[in-house]
């Protein structure tokens, strides 16, 4: 498989709306299919007065410490500053501070603002920047730039450190949209395996489905899909930890924690785990994804008729009667839909005699 079409056959859900098109594009030069489905969408500061307030504070409470947790929010919250007229005030105000990052992306961004960094939690985590945080903020002012709704207790958590103070700063906000119609789509096609993965690049947006699928009754069905079938790839273990405490046991977390470390590691993965490859009576088939190579030939098969080929490959040769087949088909509308749904795939194959009827037991590969 040529490396530039390394995802080429398998079908991947996008949920980022921040950079989304960087990575689509990342995606489907490597072959791969993709749908997108923003789970989250940035609130837009078009009413930036409350994040101005909060700025005022700090310029005139001038904090002793800030914390700050992501790149991207510390940037837009001194570009809000700057179009207000109050960059070299809160530049001002942060120059004495005794400043703590959370991840290498945060602690690029301070010093590009040519600001001191007394310490810098490597892991990227929370957890890692709270440990850091311990023994230094006792009795002290804290400004804590905010990540998003999910890191509300961060505060709450320094405040227990023995802070005197802490003033939230709150550049941006999601906008939570679990209740979009579009989410049952994405909900249904991770339920139904019609994806080989789905990519998250924020922890809220992980939230944001979990809670969909919790109100709808659907939560046991997603983890099992993703612990039997579709592969969670995240960006870091702070976006990874809400699948994992939902009981997602191995989503893809990458040693960088970046957008581009983390394509890579899944079109390995899905190269490595989401391609079946036997020998039949009918030559090497090989299928990744939705696209199935037999002796070298191609073709693209539907959601569901990959589906079944799947299952087929997976036993071997052995015997699978109707009533497993039907079983295992999340999308199957009804048991005597199957023979015709075999027959339409039959037709569609390089070769229709790869699969074959076993008279009154089921159906196998050749």
């Amino acid at each position: 498989m040529n490396g530039a079409q390394q995802l080429a056959g398998f079908r991947i859900a996008v949920t980022s709306d921040r950079r989304s098109n960087e990575l689509i594009e990342a995606l489907e030069r490597r072959g791969a299919e993709t749908a997108h489905t923003p789970l989250l969408r940035l609130a837009p500061l078009e009413d930036e007065q409350f994040l101005l307030g909060q700025t005022r504070r700090v310029i005139a409470e001038r904090p002793s410490v800030l914390v700050v947790t992501t790149a991207y929010g510390l940037r837009r919250w001194f570009d809000t500053a700057e179009a207000a007229g109050l960059g070299d005030q809160l530049g001002r105000a942060l120059e004495t501070c005794r400043i703590f990052t959370r991840g290498a992306k945060a602690l690029g961004a301070v010093r590009a603002l040519g600001l001191p960094v007394a310490g810098s939690a490597a892991a990227g985590t929370s957890e890692a920047l709270l440990q850091l945080l311990h023994g230094e903020v006792q009795g002290a002012s804290v400004a804590v730039q905010m990540h998003a709704d999910n890191d509300r207790p961060l505060a709450r958590d320094i405040r227990a450190l023995g802070a005197a103070h802490v003033l939230k700063i709150e550049p941006y906000r999601w906008l939570e949209s679990s209740g979009d119609p579009h989410i049952l789509t994405l909900l249904d096609g991770i339920c139904a395996g019609r994806f080989d993965a789905v990519t998250f690049t924020s922890a809220p947006s992980v939230h944001s489905l979990l809670t969909a699928a919790a109100s709808r009754g659907m939560l046991p069905t997603l983890i099992r899909s993703f612990n039997e079938r579709v592969l969670a790839a995240t960006v870091g273990p702070v976006t990874a930890e809400p699948l994992i405490q939902a009981g997602v046991r191995s989503p893809l977390v990458p040693q960088r924690h970046r957008m581009g470390a983390m394509v890579l590691q899944l079109a390995t993965a899905l190269a490595d785990q989401g391609t079946l490859s036997v020998d039949t009576s009918r030559g090497l088939c090989q299928l990744r994804g939705r696209t199935l190579s037999l002796n070298d030939e191609d073709c693209t098969l539907t959601p569901l008729h990959a589906e079944i080929l799947r299952c087929l490959l997976q036993a071997g040769g052995n015997v699978v009667s109707r009533d497993e087949l039907a079983t295992s088909l999340s999308t199957l509308p009804s048991r005597h839909a199957l023979d015709m749904t075999l027959s339409r795939l039959r037709k569609s194959l390089p070769d229709p005699q790869l699969i074959t009827t076993v008279i009154k037991r089921g159906y196998r590969i050749a």
